[in-house]
């Protein structure tokens, strides 16, 4: 296992090249760029003024030649753009700048935003806590709804109770987890019903000075109607996941000669088909937990107000801010990566009799 694993680490570094090197060369002929945006800025004062001009990694369509290849450049000055393109390190070619992106990423350097004046990775520090607060939350409460309700309709499956629960999960299904918290704002955050949940951060601003316990409560009040908009939109799947699974392993052969031996129903069920259908749900586990981590978050953190690694790539993308850009897809790239590894394992201790040590990387 341990030659699996040191392999599986050693494909992490060509894919995250990979990954880069083709972000990077979209990224030339994407069009606008961070010296285009400060153009457009100072061309139309009232649109609102870059908080920062600072050096970084990335790419720019526009970057090569004079002035003039930028919309919206005439009449400036030729050497203030060669000065905008100095600052972002667009004065140099393309390549260059890729190498160097990789030795910096290579050190956990991530540069500094270009339109906020802080590091990157102080960026990524401040925010991360809200995105993996969101995302293992949600991941572990729609899999502890799932996964028993999901054996729950495959052991009666054709029920009464199979039948109003599949209602209830293809409802959940189609409506989108933004809606949920709509919802849950209009109930119980001071929308048109009660105001029993706060609407906006993740802690109050008393925060510092309550008790241990009193931070566990204030914490999970915050969390409490995000977590709950993203779970019920989430647990649909893997809920449906899970009754198939169980469904398919109940009706083969051993599940059979088990039950003709005499053993009980809860033996057969927990002792021989719970160890092989939770396999296809395990593997579900990553995608689930890294699209809660940034996708499936993006608006539910815009509506309770919570400023987490999905805004901030959503907000750095349409800024051109590209050393947050690239530095998100990285670390979004390795936390993927690294879960997958896990998983693996994962499939291992639930079933030894998986070997990926004998398979090729």
């Amino acid at each position: 296992m341990l030659s699996y694993i040191a392999r599986r680490l050693a494909l992490m570094v060509p894919t995250l090249f990979g990954i880069l090197l083709v972000s990077f060369v979209i990224v030339q002929f994407a069009p606008g760029g961070p010296v285009e945006r400060v153009i457009s800025q100072l061309q139309n004062p009232n649109s609102g003024a870059a908080d920062r001009v600072g050096g970084g990694q990335g790419g720019d369509a526009g970057a090569q030649g004079d002035g003039a290849a930028y919309r919206g450049a005439q009449g400036l000055d030729p050497a203030f753009i060669k000065e905008l393109e100095k600052q972002f390190g667009f004065d140099k070619p393309a390549h260059e700048r890729f190498l160097k992106m990789l030795g910096d990423y290579a050190r956990f350097d991530f540069g500094r935003s270009y339109f906020r004046d802080a590091p990157v990775l102080q960026l990524i520090k401040e925010k991360l806590p809200v995105s993996i607060t969101l995302g293992l939350w949600m991941t572990l409460i729609s899999y502890a709804i799932s996964i028993p309700l999901g054996i729950r309709k495959a052991m009666k499956e054709g029920s009464r109770f199979d039948t109003w629960t599949s209602a209830v999960v293809i409802v959940g299904y189609a409506i989108p987890s933004f809606l949920f918290a709509i919802l849950l704002i209009v109930l119980f955050a001071g929308g048109s019903f009660w105001q029993i949940f706060p609407l906006r951060g993740l802690t109050s601003d008393n925060w510092a000075d309550l008790s241990l316990f009193g931070k566990a409560k204030d914490y999970l009040w915050h969390i409490a109607l995000p977590v709950l908009a993203m779970a019920l939109g989430a647990f649909a799947t893997s809920t449906l996941l899970t009754k198939n699974s169980f469904l398919d392993e109940i009706r083969k052969q051993y599940v059979l000669t088990a039950r003709m031996k005499g053993l009980s129903e809860r033996r057969v069920l927990y002792g021989h088909v719970f160890r092989n259908a939770m396999l296809i749900v395990i593997a579900g586990f990553p995608g689930a937990f890294v699209h809660a981590l940034f996708a499936g978050s993006l608006l539910i953190e815009t509506i309770f107000s919570l400023d987490g690694l999905g805004l901030l790539s959503f907000e750095a993308i349409v800024n051109r801010d590209y050393p947050v850009v690239f530095a998100n897809l990285f670390i979004f790239s390795l936390i993927g990566l690294v879960v997958h590894l896990i998983t693996d394992l994962t499939y291992s201790w639930v079933d030894p009799r998986i070997d990926f040590e004998s398979r090729e990387a």
